[in-house]
């Protein structure tokens, strides 16, 4: 073999070790508030890239709902892994895009509402909905949706077009409610100061005292009282009772990291990523884990009844809960 044929080989030669050597890259859409450092998605990145060899990469989406949207527009051509940040309201929407495969099953007891049957999505966090107030601004906080429509109040919540929280919220009214969800949306309309597209905008407003009440979840107190050391963010507890979101991940059909997709969807079930979820996204554990949750868990309300549509029954209403909704602040 002449040099120039030699070097060619070689050249050829180093390009598949680099190749068969280089570190798999898995690509995660999420929403927003997973990805920051105050998020848990830095924390989890370190403790799964200690066992793969890989590169975890967090994609920020939008808010949940947007990411349905997302993986729809970009189809077989996503970049995606996995989408972690749907919940029961979206899965069946999400499995009717044909995009997303069937994990591989789970050999821990989930410890979430309901009996989990899902072939194709996995929990990974559960909580309730509710109203959030500041107590030392608001001494008696109403106890119903009548009673907040009966208020002079102001309340900010995010649109169940974009956001899981939002449309958890039209479920919430429509579970509790049945036929009257519409009349009960013309009641809470001149409530609604302002509809935000994700959670972490509607939050912030609360927080810099625009609105009374803010719509987020029954655990969010406990952020700021481990966080914080404030006890002053409490739920208000509906009479009604609380609706229930269960957040999921799915593995995307076109992955080119299938193996190492369902590799991370085992370890999502494991103590390493279920312990970080309390004092991270605020939530309840979909697994019980080995950690206990902190003191400040305890102290939160504990809703009774609590509502949860199943993932049928969420897909066939959603249109008309969303239309209610939609009527009821046009006008």
């Amino acid at each position: 073999m002449n040099t120039l044929l030699k070097a060619a080989a070689l050249t050829l030669l180093a390009g598949s070790v680099a190749a068969q050597t280089e570190t798999p890259t898995l690509t995660i859409y999420t929403y927003d508030s997973f990805v920051p450092e105050w998020g848990p998605g830095p924390k989890i990145e370190a403790a799964f890239e200690e066992t793969c060899a890989c590169d975890l990469v967090f994609v920020g989406a939008g808010d949940g709902a947007a990411l349905l949207s997302r993986i729809r527009l970009e189809g077989a051509r996503s970049e995606a892994d996995i989408v972690l940040g749907l919940d029961t309201s979206l899965t069946e929407a999400a499995k009717a895009t044909g995009l997303f495969a069937p994990h591989g099953g789970w050999d821990v007891e989930l410890d979430v509402p309901g009996e989990w049957t899902d072939e194709v999505f996995l929990p990974y966090d559960w909580s309730h909905l509710a109203f959030i107030y500041d107590k030392t601004k608001l001494a008696e906080p109403p106890r119903s949706f009548e009673e907040l429509a009966a208020s002079d109040l102001s309340i900010v919540i995010q649109d169940p077009r974009s956001s899981t929280p939002g449309l958890a919220l039209v479920f919430w009214v429509k579970a509790a409610y049945g036929e009257r969800a519409g009349e009960i949306w013309e009641g809470l309309a001149p409530r609604v100061l302002t509809v935000t597209k994700g959670w972490t905008e509607a939050y912030n407003m609360f927080l810099a005292g625009e609105a009374d009440m803010v719509l987020s979840y029954t655990t969010s107190p406990a952020y700021h009282i481990i966080a914080e050391e404030d006890d002053t963010k409490v739920a208000a507890e509906f009479r009604e009772g609380h609706y229930t979101q269960v957040e999921v991940a799915g593995i995307l059909q076109a992955s080119d990291q299938p193996e190492l997709a369902q590799d991370f969807l085992d370890f999502m079930l494991t103590d390493a990523f279920q312990s970080i979820i309390p004092t991270s996204n605020w939530a309840y554990p979909a697994v019980k884990t080995a950690t206990p949750l902190p003191e400040a868990f305890n102290t939160l309300i504990k809703p009774d009844p609590a509502l949860l549509l199943s993932a049928e029954d969420a897909e066939t209403m959603r249109k008309q809960a969303i239309t209610e909704w939609q009527g009821a602040l046009s006008r």
